[in-house]
Parts: structure tokens; sequence; C-alpha cells
């Protein structure tokens, strides 16, 4: 076969391979917002079956040496391409694709029956689901011929390069120096915010969203598109189709505000990647790690500061007068960074935040080492929170229920939400360095914030890694005490301590 002939097998297979993704990717956004409960079996049946002819166009035999050619293509992208296609594809080429569908529809079966036990904070529904699913992973991890132990390869996934080592200095090194400052904060003078959980209709809170704060995030409407959901999350077919979420919560008006502005954030990224690379491996964020550095970015690093609420706070008030009329902007924007320990981990403040993740990650540790019992996860998961910050779950809702990754078998992402807070905050500094970032968010331009992270993170994609990026924005590789730096810096000076 010509090398000619070879680029147009290689072409069509992306293709065919993108728009099976793409049929996937809506129908999933479809089943997690609006499809009616009901048609799941039916769909998910369906939707099992073009994930196993997606796996067959991906596994196809052929297509690995063709790869192994275009790895030493003269043009650098195409070699980017060859390389992360082969490494995925050697991951997954050795199961059979009957596994692989019948682990689809179990995860189907898995996040429905989540849906029904957090509704009810029944655990009992979910927990055969939650053991099939770890089940699987080792069953389809064991497939594979790697010599990294199993939970290693499962945090690799999702942020090439990391291991548990990586990810116990990591925590370590927080646990050492933000647990102390946790202390002191916990006896410090609380802040003031009984009033950020005042009655906010959830129709008045959806128009605000939709008139105000999409605009000022600059999320256009030709792009992007928000709808509402149970666990928000943030999904793309290229770069000018995103859709992201939220969820609008009666009794906590900031919930829906900081959801919004996070899932946009990875919305950005998505939408900033280099359109080049739209249907090819390229066209996603690089790492986990990488893709939450942006959303947290958006959500804590700019979204909480005071600079942002000059500009949102008086639309805010005018939507809800009797709620914030008397609530001055210092006030509000202190209550929407304090801190204190809590049980959701969606709703912690930034400085509590990392433990709720280190949780779950000595918890995933456990569970894939031998050491944990999955019959124990749900009385070893109040004990960690009783551990680690002090309170324990009233029911499963806001214990063991509230994140919905696990029913999908996402074992290992976790870590990467605490990593990428890290990230952010070293992309945070430098930016501080470059541009007046209070002059922008004061002035309502939000979006030279979000040029920078473009021209310095997001055009890249998948092309070059995290450690690359990294240092390229930057000019330092990563250095987790910015991150730690930041918090201390933050929380000493709101506490006054």
């Amino acid at each position: 076969m010509t090398l000619q002939e070879n680029y147009k097998r290689y072409e069509d297979w992306k293709f065919r391979s993108s728009a099976y993704e793409m049929a996937l990717s809506i129908i999933n956004i479809d089943k997690l917002t609006v499809a009616p409960p009901a048609g799941a079996a039916y769909r998910d049946e369906r939707a099992a079956y073009l994930a196993g002819e997606l796996f067959a166009i991906q596994t196809d035999p052929t297509i690995l040496p063709i790869l192994a050619e275009l790895k030493t293509d003269a043009d650098p992208v195409i070699r980017r391409e060859a390389e992360l296609y082969e490494r995925e594809i050697l991951k997954i080429h050795v199961i059979p694709k009957e596994e692989y569908v019948a682990f689809e529809e179990a995860m189907s079966a898995s996040y429905n029956a989540w849906l029904e036990a957090k509704k009810n904070a029944d655990y009992a529904v979910f927990e055969p689901h939650l053991k099939g699913m770890i089940e699987w992973k080792k069953k389809l991890y064991g497939w594979r011929n790697s010599s990294l132990p199993l939970y290693d390869q499962m945090l690799d996934d999702f942020e090439p390069g990391t291991t548990t080592a990586f990810y116990d200095r990591f925590f370590s090194r927080v646990k050492e120096r933000l647990v102390p400052l946790i202390h002191r904060v916990v006896n410090a003078e609380p802040a003031e915010e009984a009033f950020l959980y005042q009655y906010c209709p959830a129709s008045l809170q959806k128009q605000w969203t939709t008139d105000v704060l999409l605009p000022l995030l600059g999320f256009d409407p030709s792009w992007g598109y928000q709808n509402e959901t149970e666990h928000p999350f943030t999904s793309w077919t290229c770069e000018n189709d995103c859709r992201t979420t939220t969820k609008y919560l009666e009794h906590n008006v900031t919930s829906s505000i900081f959801s919004t502005i996070h899932e946009v954030g990875h919305a950005w990224y998505e939408h900033n990647i280099d359109p080049r690379y739209d249907g090819t491996i390229l066209s996603f964020g690089v790492s986990s790690g990488m893709h939450e550095s942006q959303s947290r970015f958006c959500e804590n690093y700019l979204g909480r500061s005071r600079a942002f609420w000059e500009a949102a706070y008086p639309s805010l008030r005018k939507q809800f007068p009797d709620q914030f009329g008397s609530v001055s902007l210092d006030a509000f924007v202190r209550a929407v960074n304090a801190s204190k320990p809590s049980l959701i981990r969606t709703e912690a403040d930034e400085l509590t935040y990392p433990l709720h993740i280190l949780i779950r990650y000595e918890i995933e540790k456990g569970l894939f080492s031998g050491s944990i019992d999955p019959a124990d996860l749900e009385s070893v998961w109040n004990e960690k929170y009783r551990e680690y910050l002090g309170v324990t779950p009233s029911n499963a809702a806001e214990g063991i229920l509230q994140d919905v990754h696990w029913a999908d078998g996402s074992f290992g992402y976790f870590p990467t939400y605490a990593l990428g807070s890290a990230f952010a905050a070293q992309f945070f500094r430098k930016m501080n360095e470059e541009m007046d970032v209070d002059e922008a968010l004061r002035s309502g331009n939000y979006t030279s914030c979000i040029a920078w992270l473009k021209d310095r993170v997001q055009t890249y994609g998948a092309f070059l890694s995290a450690d690359e990026i990294m240092q390229k924005a930057t000019g330092s590789p990563f250095d987790p005490d910015c991150y730690l730096d930041y918090l201390e810096e933050k929380y000493s000076a709101l506490y006054h301590l």
C-alpha cells in the first residue's frame, strides 16, 4: 500500500470514528438532561451497540501498522496524532468487542441506578452497581499488558505520567500545609453567609444566568448551549458545539452560579482548541488535570474575585432585591469565599476542597489495592469525612451518592480536580504578571482573561503534553507550592490570621 493510500485510509478512519463519537456524545447529553427516564432501557441498549461499532472501528487491526508509519511523518501534527491514537488503541484492542458492549450496557444501568438512589437517598439501590463497576474495571484492565499496578493505570489514563507515588507526594504536601491552616480558619471568627441560603426561585436564577451571567462569561449561543441536570457536566462534539449544564438550588443561589462558571470554563477550553484539530484526538484537552485547571481557574481564581463581582453583583442585587438589597459587595464577596468544613464536594470552598478529593483518592486507592472492601464503602466514606473534615453525612445523598463519577467507572479521575486547581494557581500567577486581571474583570472584560488562557494553554489541545504546556505558559515546571502559597495568602488575609 502506498503512502498516499495510507493517508487516505487514515483520514477515512478518523472521520468514521469522529462521526460515531459525535452521535454517542449527543445521545449521552440527551440522556443526562432531557430524555424521559422510562425510555432508558431502549436507548441504552442501542447506545451500547453504537459504542461497540465505534470500538470495532477504533480497534481495526489494519490501522496500527499505518499509525506506526505515521509516527515518523514529516508533519509534527500527524506524528502527535498517530502517537496518541496508538497509545489509546493499545489499551483496548485486546478487549473482546462483546465484553466492551456489555460494559457499556452495565455502565448505563449503573447511572440509572445512581440517579434513582440519589433521589431517594438509598445507597442499597446503587451498591450492587458500584460493586459491578469495580469488578468491570478490574476485568477490563486485566486485558491490558501493562507492568503498572492497576490503580496506577487508571491514574495514567486521566493524567498521563501520574502514579500513586506522584499523588501521594502531592497530597502529603497538601495535608502538611493546609490542615493546620484549616484548623486556624475554623477557630477564627466566621464569615456571615446565611444570606446566601435565602429562597431564590429557580426561574429567576435561570433568567439571571441566561440574561447576565452567560453573556458576561462570553458564552456565545452560536457555539454554546446550557441545560440542566442532576450533576453538572460539559460535553462537546467540536469547537463550535459545546454543551454545558448546571443545577438550580432554590436555597443556594450561588451553587448554580459557580457551577455555570466552572462548566463554561470547560467549554471555553474546547472552543479555543485550534480548529484544525477538529475530528481528531488532538481536539480534546490534553489531560483531565489540564481540563480541570481551566474550569477551576474560571470558577475560583476569576469567579470568586472581588473584581468579577464589581461587574456582576449590581445585576444580581437587582434580580433579588429582597435577598441581597441590603448586602454590601464586600459582605457578598467574603461570603462566597468563606471556608468551613462541609459535606458536598461541589459546594466546598477552595480551602477545604482538596480534602474532599483526598478522601476519594484514598478510597479509590484502597479499593484497587485490596485494603478497602467494597461492602464497607459507605462506612469508610463516612469515617473519612469525620476524620478529615469533622462532619458526618446524615444520609447517602450527601455522602457516598453525591458524585456521579463512580457510576460510570471513572476511577482515577477525582485526583485531577485537586491537581487542576494547583495547575490553575500557577497560570493565575503568570497571568497577573502579564496583565491587569482585576481591571479586566472590573470592567466586565472577562474574555480578555480567556484570551490569555487560549493563547498560553487552550489552543494546543492535546498537541503538547501537560508538562510542555505548563512550561510554555509559565516558564517553569509544575510547582504545587504555588497553589498552597495562594491558599495560605488568601485565607490568612480573609480571616485576619
